[in-house]
């Protein structure tokens, strides 16, 4: 469906009413269009009415007239820059956003979260919610796998026995 149809849908939900149906569609077009910044603005407004400051200045994060309070229930819930990074779910370089506003925040949340990684990052290679090659992640990968290995050699064992009691 095209973007201003959608929008339409969008607006005649809001005026019936029917605010999470509003919210889930404007939550497709942020995903299809994650550089439009009249989306995310749209979007926030609607998590307003929600009475959800966090989720709002997650969207209006890169607006130079976001609503200061909001924007520090964004960063309480968000904690970490890669944490941020993930949930501005921006897509492409900096240089897409439309203000120089925008561009700067898109910057700084970029370049904090590659000194938090210790390597640097983009937007299109999001990182994941562990820091890569941690020891921790190491041991409990190791432990998955072992966990795995013991069921299968489990279930191997049993078969086995069943098989052989078959021909007993």
């Amino acid at each position: 469906m095209p973007l201003r149809d959608t929008l339409a849908r969008a607006d005649a939900d809001l005026a019936a009413g029917r605010v999470p149906v509003a919210r889930q569609r404007l939550r497709g077009l942020v995903s299809s269009f994650p550089n439009d910044l009249m989306l995310r603005r749209r979007l926030a407004e609607v998590y307003r009415l929600y009475g959800e400051p966090a989720e709002a200045g997650r969207w209006m994060y890169l607006e130079q007239d976001r609503d200061p309070a909001e924007t520090s229930a964004f960063e309480a819930r968000y904690r970490t820059a890669p944490q941020r990074m993930r949930a501005l779910a921006w897509r492409g370089p900096e240089s897409l956003a439309r203000s120089a506003f925008a561009r700067e925040q898109l910057a700084a949340v970029r370049a904090a979260c590659s000194d938090a990684m210790g390597r640097p990052v983009d937007w299109d290679t999001m990182p994941s919610g562990q820091s890569a090659g941690t020891k921790g992640s190491a041991l409990t990968d190791f432990l998955a796998g072992a966990g795995c290995l013991v069921a299968v050699l489990a279930f191997l064992a049993i078969w086995l026995n069943g098989l052989a009691a078959l021909f007993d």
